[in-house]
């Protein structure tokens, strides 16, 4: 990719501007019937902050008996997040926990060590057609907490902050950002937040944090004359205040925050500074030694073939 002034309006996704680092398509990923598109990681770039993985879910409509089914599987090293646009899942651990998400409800679940968890569509919900639309996020931890015990808090829509004005409702999902603070409670430095935009509003993203990206859901937005599509993560320059601005309504989340303290390894669901640990979680899963029960639950999804 070669670096151009924005000052002509563009849509090519192969030339960065100055504000716009790097562009990263997704990849559709089927998830067993249920497809994703999968951002992060990519090729392109592996972490925005401490952010290692994004799927955006949907939007699509499941028939009447029908819906998403997520069989219990493990995670080590990280956080998930999971955030509804539309629909719901309920979210079951081997905690104990027993939680309906619906939108704008934050799910945080720290694997630390070691945790079983599934997401499914409500039993009662499949017997009419239903939405799902939504992020699956994880957050690699700290080196010095990936082995934290494991935990799982849900926060309501209505207790999460809200900033509203010219055009622009944000919603802070978690970390510090537009002079507010989410109550939700993570291990690093970073922030995620919703933003809708009506048409010509202007959105200021500041230079608190080194790495910054914004991915957008829907709408056409422009920065510094570059204009973007949706389906598109835009990694930001650091050190500059990037003004997105909407040419037409547009919804996107903003991410970030500071650089992990160090690259981290990924294979399925497992995250960890250390390969070795990987290689661990692969064999305690596939010898039945996580001997962590979901509540409710029969099935599990086995380790995957290959390397």
């Amino acid at each position: 990719m070669s670096w151009v002034p924005c000052d002509t309006p563009r849509t090519d996704d192969t030339v960065q501007c100055n504000s716009v680092e790097t562009v990263i398509v997704p990849r559709a990923r089927d998830l067993g019937g249920f497809e994703v598109r999968r951002v992060l990681p990519s090729v392109q770039r592996r972490m925005v902050g401490s952010f290692v993985f994004l799927d955006q879910m949907g939007p699509t409509r499941f028939d009447a008996g029908t819906g998403i089914d997520v069989r219990p599987h493990p995670h080590i090293g990280l956080a998930t997040v999971t955030y509804l646009l539309k629909g719901t899942i309920i979210h079951r651990d081997s905690l104990g926990s027993l939680q309906l998400i619906t939108p704008g409800d934050v799910n945080w679940m720290t694997a630390g060590s070691g945790i079983v968890h599934s997401e499914r569509s409500d039993q009662d919900l499949r017997k009419a057609p239903q939405d799902l639309y939504g992020l699956q996020l994880w957050v690699a931890l700290p080196e010095r907490h990936e082995e934290t015990a494991p935990a799982f808090k849900h926060y309501g829509a209505a207790g999460l902050p809200q900033i509203a004005g010219d055009g622009a409702t944000v919603r802070l999902v978690a970390g510090t950002a537009f002079g507010k603070t989410s109550p939700v409670e993570t291990l690093s430095d970073l922030f995620f937040a919703d933003v809708a935009l009506t048409a010509n509003a202007r959105l200021a993203l500041d230079a608190a944090y080194e790495e910054r990206a914004a991915y957008l859901l829907e709408g056409t937005v422009e920065i510094d004359g570059t204009t973007f599509e949706p389906g598109r993560l835009l990694v930001l320059t650091p050190n500059r205040q990037i003004v997105v601005a909407a040419r037409t309504a547009a919804r996107l989340v903003v991410l970030g925050g500071e650089p992990m303290d160090g690259p981290r390894h990924i294979w399925w669901n497992f995250v960890s500074s250390r390969r070795e640990r990987i290689e661990q979680a692969k064999a305690d899963w596939s010898r039945n030694r996580f001997d962590m029960v979901v509540p409710g639950e029969t099935e599990f999804i086995p380790l995957p073939d290959g390397p």
